[in-house]
């Protein structure tokens, strides 16, 4: 797809690629060059407090722990009192 480059250096992205890629007036968009290409990611804004969770390290340990999970390797315990008990007796 084609577009051009308007007064203030805007570019419009056409509606097919919009309605595609879900965006909306106000979406946060990276820009990027590689090459002689421009890139354009769509991004989501992450409140300070909440960017941790979005970190490389916290994301592997989700994965990690999904992994875990489907595997079957999880204990459940009654109380916090148990769940203690049991991780004592592992040790």
């Amino acid at each position: 797809m084609i577009a051009q480059i308007r007064q203030n250096y805007q570019v419009t992205l056409p509606a097919e690629i919009r309605k595609q890629l879900g965006l909306k007036i106000g979406d946060i968009v990276e820009i990027a060059v590689k090459g002689a290409k421009l890139i354009l990611t769509p991004k989501r804004a992450v409140d300070l407090d909440q960017a941790w969770f979005w970190t490389k390290q916290w994301q592997e340990a989700e994965q990690e722990a999904d992994t875990d999970i489907k595997a079957g390797r999880v204990k459940k315990a009654d109380s916090v009192d148990g769940l203690l008990r049991s991780l004592k007796k592992e040790s």
